[in-house]
């Protein structure tokens, strides 16, 4: 995360959804996890932006008296959980989810355990960054997660949504075309 930080200084981190329930289920007592794992999903499932950060609210009210521990771990996690609110909704499930970069992985690590032992470092270098080429080509020629056009709305978006002062300020996420 400090690279992201450097190399693009305004850029937000989104955790993964996924990734995260489960982090935060190892810090629940088992008997709680359908109703902490309702509560987070009740987070996601709002309308616009400023319903979401209430509804974190709310849920961090109702663990802080029963499961405080679990209630700091969510608290921790708000920047990083509610990144995709500074985003258009219509592209919030494109911003909270890593997808296309899981199927990557299983897509170099299914090529990698084909060939099983690589003679040196080199040859492994070659076919992961094969395999990187032939998915990017993918991704060029059409079958795009997010869009051009999508990610110039998002932009226009959050640029005139902004007043100037706000924007020396806050971080705003960084879209990059």
């Amino acid at each position: 995360m400090a690279a992201i930080g450097a190399t693009l200084p305004a850029a937000a981190w989104q955790r993964c959804r996924t990734h995260y329930a489960a982090n935060l289920m190892a810090a629940t007592p088992k008997p709680s996890w359908p109703w902490v794992r309702t509560l987070l999903h009740s987070i996601y499932d709002q309308p616009d932006a400023e319903s979401v950060v209430a509804q974190y609210d709310r849920v961090l009210d109702a663990l802080t008296d029963k499961l405080p521990a679990v209630a700091e771990h969510l608290d921790t996690a708000r920047t990083d959980l509610l990144a995709f609110t500074a985003f258009p909704k219509k592209i919030w499930r494109q911003i909270w989810s890593n997808n296309p970069q899981e199927r990557l992985n299983r897509e170099v690590r299914r090529r990698t355990d084909v060939v099983g032992i690589f003679p040196d470092r080199a040859s492994i270098i070659r076919l992961v960054g094969a395999v990187l080429a032939e998915q990017h080509d993918e991704w060029i020629e059409g079958r795009r997660y997010l869009g051009l056009e999508v990610l110039t709305r998002a932009r226009a978006a959050l640029t005139s949504t902004e007043e100037p002062a706000k924007q020396q300020t806050t971080n705003t996420p960084a879209l990059t075309t």
